[in-house]
């Protein structure tokens, strides 16, 4: 049934789904990746696709942009339409020194700086943690494919312009691996549904040393990127 986010009917998103935030990636996912793709909503510009993935059902839909966006959608597919697993695929900037630019990362942690949690469990410091059986999936199709994948927590942070300078470098020391928008908010939907969701997402840039990907090198990752996540979804799937 239609949501007042979601206007796609009945049986129209599949079981698994990929979450981009911008919805010209959602697009370009469905429509390289995905055979028959059908454009099943497009409320305020978030577009959804259903088409199948390897003779699968696979969906995509774009969430935009932090955790209180993200969550609305990932909540209103899990209730009204039945979707339950959810990757979400998408850039982060990242702060560990040992990562690459290109390196796709798989958040095996979601530190916050957000109270979205905080009101869900009132005096609970909640740790928000993606599906093991995902992440386990995620990591064995990338060790198959050759693909350089990093596994370990990030920050899900609601300030992209973030006011304390200090903040990355004591994150780092901690072993943070990237900061990004969305992943904790995700993991707390899908803890409280008792559905499966996976954070996974490409380095873009360095938020420390500065440098960035060129756009021929955004494309190679991303491949990479929806390659994992396509390939853990598969795995759960069989």
């Amino acid at each position: 049934m239609p949501t007042p986010h979601i206007s796609a009917a009945d049986g129209d998103f599949a079981p698994d789904i990929l979450l981009p935030g911008d919805p010209r990636r959602a697009t370009r996912i469905a429509e390289t990746f995905l055979d028959d793709a059908r454009l099943v909503t497009e409320v305020r510009g978030i577009v959804g696709y259903t088409g199948t993935y390897q003779g699968r059902p696979m969906s995509v839909m774009a969430t935009g942009m932090g955790m209180p966006s993200a969550t609305i959608y990932a909540t209103e597919l899990i209730r009204y339409y039945g979707v339950r697993r959810l990757v979400r695929v998408g850039t982060v900037g990242g702060i560990h020194p040992d990562l690459e630019l290109g390196d796709v990362v798989a958040a095996s942690a979601a530190h916050t700086d957000s109270d979205m949690t905080a009101h869900r469990l009132p005096g609970v410091h909640y740790s928000h943690a993606p599906s093991f059986a995902l992440l386990r999936a995620a990591a064995d199709f990338a060790d198959e494919a050759g693909v350089r994948l990093r596994v370990g927590p990030v920050l899900t942070s609601d300030a992209f312009y973030h006011p304390d300078a200090t903040l990355v470098p004591r994150l780092a020391a901690y072993g943070t691996l990237a900061v990004e928008m969305e992943a904790a908010g995700l993991y707390a939907v899908a803890a409280a549904e008792g559905v499966e969701a996976l954070m996974v997402g490409t380095v873009s840039d360095h938020v420390v040393r500065g440098d960035s990907l060129p756009s021929e090198g955004r494309e190679k990752t991303f491949a990479a990127m929806v390659s994992v996540a396509l390939g853990a979804l598969g795995a759960l799937a069989r």
